[in-house]
């Protein structure tokens, strides 16, 4: 199977009845501050709290019966795995979730509330401790990026955004492993070819930004960040072939910057995502993406699944 269009129409035929189509919000309020007309697309306000449950209910659909009696198993740094918990309690399938150790805890009880199984891991080693777990149990691995079933399902947000605003000129979204970007893009593209699609990650793990930059996967050193749920190393292989043929460019944004895009979002939009959630915001207000008063930009806020600890952090922070 490959991603493309077709593959991406099938999934959201499939997730229909198991994810929202969340609405576009025109929120005028940010123009001044962005210097465009800004639409939102509140993936915090889906089922979950995260577009994650796309790609984890298409996967899950995609597999017969019999697979889905085995059981499941993934490594998320929270998100997948409340997504993956729930398409799976939803169709009746034992799951196990692999879970960073510093992953907030508001994430792990979500995952736990659901009847999942959690497991704690290094961030470094939860893919070879779920991909262990599997082997041992039989059960599949859904894997939150690198999967086409995955990224299928993620790209319909990008399909909902096409049928919403079909004349829209820029997407941002954050990225970490590429599954939302790269399938996002992909539909965007087929349905709206002349709209300019960026991408925005951690500067303090610019996976993407370096790999672009050496035309293949490299791996970058772990480090801490704001946007917890953007932690990946390296791009996804099935993910990073996507980025370069639909992304005009990914963007590395600073620790302030998110924070900035997070307050924005609360205060001005009255909004409330997670910081990971808020990384485009903190692409535009770096500077970094350039569009003009006229431009309907659509960002894309993939969840809001946060901790009340993190609202402190924005105390001191300026817009």
């Amino acid at each position: 199977m490959s991603v493309d269009v077709a593959a991406i129409c099938e999934a959201q035929k499939r997730i229909a009845c198991y994810v929202l189509h969340t609405p576009l919000l025109r929120m005028p309020g940010l123009d001044p501050y962005l210097g465009c007309e800004v639409y939102i697309k509140p993936e915090c306000m889906q089922i979950t709290h995260s577009f994650k449950l796309r790609g984890a209910a298409n996967k899950l659909l995609s597999l017969d019966e019999e697979t889905r009696k085995r059981g499941v198993v993934g490594a998320s740094s929270g998100n997948h795995g409340r997504g993956l918990a729930y398409a799976a309690a939803r169709l009746g399938v034992p799951a196990t979730i692999v879970i960073p150790n510093g992953a907030p805890q508001v994430k792990v009880e979500a995952i736990k509330s659901l009847g999942a199984k959690v497991v704690r891991a290094e961030a470094t080693e939860r893919f070879d401790v779920a991909r262990r777990i599997a082997a041992e149990t039989g059960a599949v691995m859904a894997h939150p990026y690198d999967d086409e079933m995955v990224i299928a399902g993620q790209g319909t947000a990008g399909m909902e955004i096409a049928e919403d605003l079909p004349d829209v000129d820029v997407f941002i979204t954050g990225i970490s492993g590429g599954g939302l970007l790269g399938g996002a893009s992909t539909a965007l593209k087929g349905f709206c070819p002349n709209v300019r699609v960026y991408g925005a990650e951690p500067a303090v793990m610019p996976r993407y930004s370096e790999s672009l930059k050496a035309g293949k996967r490299v791996v970058v050193p772990f480090h801490p960040s704001i946007a917890d749920a953007l932690l990946t190393q390296t791009p996804g292989e099935k993910n990073f072939p996507l980025i370069p043929k639909n992304v005009e460019a990914v963007y590395p944004v600073s620790e302030t910057d998110i924070l900035r895009g997070m307050k924005l979002l609360l205060m001005e939009g009255k909004l409330l995502a997670e910081p990971g959630g808020c990384i485009g915001i903190g692409a535009l207000l770096s500077g970094q993406v350039k569009v003009s008063p006229k431009e309907k930009v659509c960002i894309l806020i993939s969840g809001g699944n946060l901790d009340f600890s993190t609202l402190q952090k924005l105390e001191d922070v300026e817009i």
